[in-house]
């Protein structure tokens, strides 16, 4: 392993106590709502905590703004959407303004931004996904394969199959662009893949997977709701043309908090969306008789936006410029060094195993265990044992380290729990009926 911590000492806790006495971000969870100090909260990455400010520019806007203001408050909400945009691209994506917009859902931003890079390759029938993507992406891609007839490909990286599912060869899930190329045509109209696999992990190799769409005239969209917020993406450096995620997990902006969409400048006007909705409309306000697309990022706005979900993300991506997506960066690869540490001295002798890489290169901000019995552990760390994990089929506790609300003794402590419950057999006594949200 290349580990960036000492794996002897990692087992003691005051190992876990200096790191966080020498983390430069150590002052943010006091910025957070804790209730319980006890807890510990490794499930960062499916709903980040919440902001002590958030809940005061939400009853600020509640009570001086609608309040006050009534309809008139639209004079300085229509267009919230681009500057909030603009805040997370700055502070998370590596991007300059005037290509992100914090709008809709992630689900309809994949679905728009998919369909209009297809339309935008006129002739060509082959799309492209991998098996391990998030189900959502899968389920609209293929939707959208069989209503326009089009050939859907999925890469076949974790044996789970799917529609047109072509075996490759990868490891903790990711898409080697040299496995891709070898099903690259001048056919292929769209790729799409996460940034961060949403269960393993693995970061997806971007530049390079960007680069080889290029060479036969495909367009990428990728996701990157588990990415955003723990990890440098660098937009810019990268060549990321289009994108999507949302804001409530590594973003703190709250459970169902607006999502985001990102097209670069150079290609706006060569797409088209296929919701026409009226914020897209170059001259809004003459409610015109036909569609007119703004020849800006604006062409990809469908209706009035979440205004108190905006408040929610500008507080989150404020937060984040002020630590700076390069220490928030580090500390995740350190975080995660950790648990690799302590599930090589404490796990893998329970039988558990590592499904994410050991290089911190090749990951963001969570990992996973696996383990035959991990539904039942994943329950039980939280009914017993005051842990939040999160379980994903077939068989993987994921575990994270949100950088800005988790200190290193959080983590310590989760796993030290989480090896008391495993060896006792303690996780055998709970009862997993009824349990519909893992």
């Amino acid at each position: 392993m290349s580990l960036r911590i000492d794996p002897q000492a990692a087992v003691q806790r005051g190992y876990a106590e200096s790191l966080d006495a020498n983390d430069p971000l150590r002052s943010f969870k006091a910025e957070f709502v804790v209730k319980d100090e006890h807890l510990c909260y490794l499930d960062g990455n499916s709903l980040g905590r919440l902001p002590k400010k958030t809940i005061e520019q939400v009853n600020h806007f509640l009570e001086n703004e609608w309040a006050t203001e009534l309809v008139d408050g639209w004079s300085h909400w229509i267009d919230q959407a681009q500057p909030a945009g603009d805040l997370l691209a700055r502070t998370a994506l590596g991007a300059g303004p005037g290509q992100t917009l914090v709008c809709d859902t992630t689900s309809v931003n994949f679905y728009q931004l998919c369909l209009a890079a297809i339309t935008a390759r006129p002739g060509r029938k082959t799309v492209i996904i991998d098996s391990a993507n998030f189900p959502t992406d899968r389920y609209i891609l293929a939707g959208i394969a069989q209503a326009h007839g089009l050939k859907l490909i999925t890469l076949d990286t974790d044996g789970s199959g799917g529609p047109g599912a072509v075996k490759i060869q990868s490891e903790h899930e990711l898409v080697d662009p040299a496995e891709l190329e070898k099903l690259m045509t001048e056919d292929v109209a769209l790729v799409t893949l996460q940034a961060i696999n949403y269960r393993s992990g693995c970061r997806q190799p971007i530049k390079a997977i960007n680069a080889l769409a290029k060479k036969f005239g495909a367009l990428v969209v990728w996701d990157c709701s588990h990415a955003a917020g723990s990890i440098e993406l660098d937009f810019e450096k990268n060549n990321v043309e289009l994108a999507v995620g949302c804001t409530y997990k590594y973003g703190n902006s709250g459970p169902g908090s607006p999502a985001w969409l990102f097209v670069a400048k150079h290609i706006q006007t060569e797409l088209r969306t296929p919701i026409q909705g009226w914020f897209a409309q170059d001259k809004q306000f003459e409610m015109g008789a036909f569609f007119e697309p703004a020849e800006n990022i604006r062409r990809f706005q469908i209706a009035s936006p979440s205004i108190i979900g905006i408040r929610g993300v500008e507080v989150a991506f404020e937060m984040i410029g002020r630590a700076g997506i390069a220490e928030i960066a580090k500390k995740a690869a350190l975080g995660t060094d950790l648990m690799i540490a302590l599930y090589e001295a404490w796990l893998k002798p329970l039988g558990f195993g590592l499904g994410t890489p050991e290089d911190s290169s090749k990951r963001g901000g969570h990992i996973i265990l696996t383990h035959p019995e991990a539904k039942l552990i994943a329950f039980a760390l939280r009914k017993l044992k005051n842990v939040i994990p999160d379980y994903r089929e077939p068989n993987a506790i994921r575990l994270a380290i949100s950088p800005l609300p988790t200190s290193y003794v959080e983590v310590y402590d989760g796993f030290e729990r989480l090896r008391d419950l495993v060896a006792s057999g303690d996780y055998k006594s709970v009862d997993l009926s009824g349990n519909r949200v893992t």
